[in-house]
């Protein structure tokens, strides 16, 4: 990093949580005003359940490489990039009539987030030292986390009161403010290392197979699982995964370097986080089904997820003090269990209404207490545990799964609930889209159980302090969060 005199500030602290909340707003708000969308703009369930994921697919297949850019560009330069792309994404949104300017929307707040998530996480390390780092990223933590449950209650009520289209006027404000309060920020790079090297082959291999994936699920079911479309799709995906496998495993420089799978805690925590975000499929199911099942309005709806917001703002730091007290592994299957348990409450659609809706907000609470204890030892582990020369790649990798996972979370359970749904049994279609992301839970669960060691949490905390004690005193992980 460059050297500088300069030290973070709480301006500065507050523009960028302004840009992860603007990720957030126009992320988390979508899986709340579904039918607001759909019934303003005449599309189909399908095509907006697609517009919905496509910014989660985006960002995750393009955070790696806009980390790695950030790094050589500038960190500033990039989050700039990040909210301006926000803006235009936002204004697609605002103009849009059809499907048309609602997807391109979307997929430039894909990339949006991308340029944004790893690069302000970058600028809060760079520019703050010791317990004031901590400070930064537990702020960046909580305005990340915290964004998404804020996000998905604003996002209800805004749609109610004001129109869904508002939700993102407020994105644009806030791309815009964010702007402001970092523009005093001096620039920061990563140490220069000759010229900029960088795996386009892998990356433009790994786009095409996420998007044959992503299609062949959604539209699989319309398009018809035997035709030749979704075949060709699946075969594509298929042998693109096989292919960019491949070419990573042969290359010095290269988009993912899978030996770092071979560390079974690293897997664990990536893998575990990557099936967590897929439950992400469950706000879309519960939201979709108590407006349109239930009569819920947006705001009704958002409301339901409060208890979400509020335990996971409390639970983030809780996680931490229980890695510190007992390692990683406790914490993450607690968390896990947590939350699957929450998400299976959701799928109890035989209740009456006021015995659902009270089931509901229950099982919402617990999705977010669940998150909260999960996501600093999860964080913890799969960065402690990388090699020190590869921490940044390894960090972008398990944020990565975070995205996908929510990318394909989403459009799995949208197109078992669409499916289902077509039959006019609603209350069957959203048990049996919460039980898709029950599984995810459940495996998620596995995985953690079979791969991550017990002393996980306490051998990478002991081994810091006695490296650092200064930077990383005994109990403090420096968190990045799961979202």
């Amino acid at each position: 990093m460059e050297k500088t005199s300069y030290k973070g500030t709480n301006k500065m602290i507050t523009g960028i949580v302004f840009g992860v909340i603007t990720f957030w707003l126009f992320a988390q708000a979508m899986v709340n005003v579904v039918p607001a969308v759909q019934e303003d703009l005449g599309i189909s369930l399908g095509t907006l359940n697609i517009a919905i994921s496509l910014t989660a697919l985006f960002s995750g297949m393009f955070i790696v490489a806009a980390g790695g850019l950030a790094d050589k560009i500038g960190r500033k330069k990039m989050t700039y990039i990040g909210l301006i792309l926000s803006v235009i994404g936002s204004l697609c949104l605002v103009l849009a009539q059809g499907s048309v300017l609602l997807i391109i929307g979307r997929v430039i707040q894909g990339l949006s987030a991308a340029c944004i998530m790893p690069a302000t996480i970058a600028l809060m390390k760079a520019y703050f030292e010791g317990a004031e780092r901590q400070r930064a990223l537990s702020y960046w933590s909580i305005g990340s986390w915290g964004g998404s449950g804020v996000a998905s209650f604003a996002g209800g009520t805004i749609a109610t009161y004001l129109g869904w289209k508002w939700i993102f006027i407020f994105s644009i404000l806030f791309s815009l403010l964010g702007m402001w309060l970092i523009k005093d920020t001096p620039e920061s790079k990563g140490e220069s290392t000759g010229a900029f090297k960088f795996d386009y082959t892998g990356l433009v291999v790994f786009i095409i197979t996420m998007v044959a994936l992503n299609v062949f699920i959604t539209f699989g079911s319309d398009l018809g699982w035997t035709s030749l479309i979704t075949i060709v799709l699946a075969v594509v995906a298929i042998v693109g995964a096989i292919v960019f496998y491949k070419i990573e495993k042969n290359k010095e420089i290269v988009l993912i370097d899978f030996a770092l799978f071979k560390n079974k805690p690293y897997s664990g925590a990536t893998f575990s986080n990557f099936l967590l975000n897929a439950i992400a499929g469950t706000l879309v199911v519960a939201n979709t089904y108590v407006q349109v099942a239930r009569g819920f309005s947006p705001f009704q709806s958002g409301m339901l997820s409060l208890g979400y917001l509020v335990a996971v703002l409390a639970m983030i730091r809780v996680g931490e003090k229980i890695l510190q007290r007992a390692g990683a592994k406790s914490p993450m299957i607690w968390g896990a269990v947590i939350t699957t348990v929450g998400v299976a409450m959701m799928g109890l659609t035989f209740l009456p209404d006021l015995a659902y809706t009270v089931v509901v907000f229950i099982g919402f609470a617990l999705f977010g207490l669940g998150l909260g204890i999960y996501a600093t030892p999860s964080t913890d582990t799969s960065v402690s545990n990388a090699p020190s020369h590869k921490v940044g790649e390894a960090a972008g990798i398990y944020k990565m799964a975070s995205s996908l996972g929510g990318a394909f979370g989403v459009a799995i359970s949208a197109t078992v609930y669409t499916t289902i749904s077509a039959n006019g049994n609603l209350n069957l279609a959203a048990t049996i889209g919460i039980i898709v992301n029950v599984a995810f839970g459940v495996l998620s669960i596995l995985s953690i159980i079979f791969m991550v060691p017990k002393d996980a949490g306490k051998t990478s905390t002991e081994k810091e302090t006695k490296k650092a004690p200064l930077k990383n005193p005994p109990g403090q992980p420096e968190p990045e969060p799961t979202h």
